[in-house]
């Protein structure tokens, strides 16, 4: 069974920036493509940012682009969001699972940004 842990949210002001971490267990990231979704409160769950295997191929949600990077580290089997120029409306809980999402999801990690 693969697992999530989520962690490294907080309050930040508009215009900071936060690392997110996500520890995988029963999967080898090396193998194993991952995304990062995000929930805001009266919302639907949206993909934030995909990446490959093999860290070829790389996705983001548009509202993202360019103040976001996906990035994993294959002997931590960890992948990380890190979240520069943060907005309000990138307040969400934020979430790992595979490029599908079709796996049983983590607790989260909060984020929120104030303006």
């Amino acid at each position: 069974q693969v697992e999530f842990v989520e962690s490294g949210g907080g309050q930040v002001q508009s215009g900071g920036s936060l690392r997110l971490s996500c520890v995988v267990s029963g999967a080898t990231i090396a193998n194993y493509p991952m995304g990062w979704y995000r929930q805001a409160p009266g919302r639907q769950r949206e993909v934030v940012a995909r990446i490959s295997a093999t860290g070829l191929t790389i996705e983001y949600t548009d509202s993202v682009k360019g103040r976001f990077t996906i990035s994993k580290d294959n002997a931590k089997n960890t992948v990380y969001l890190q979240m520069s120029d943060l907005k309000s409306e990138d307040t969400a809980v934020y979430y790992c699972n595979n490029w599908a999402a079709s796996t049983n999801w983590g607790q989260g990690t909060q984020v929120t940004v104030s303006s």
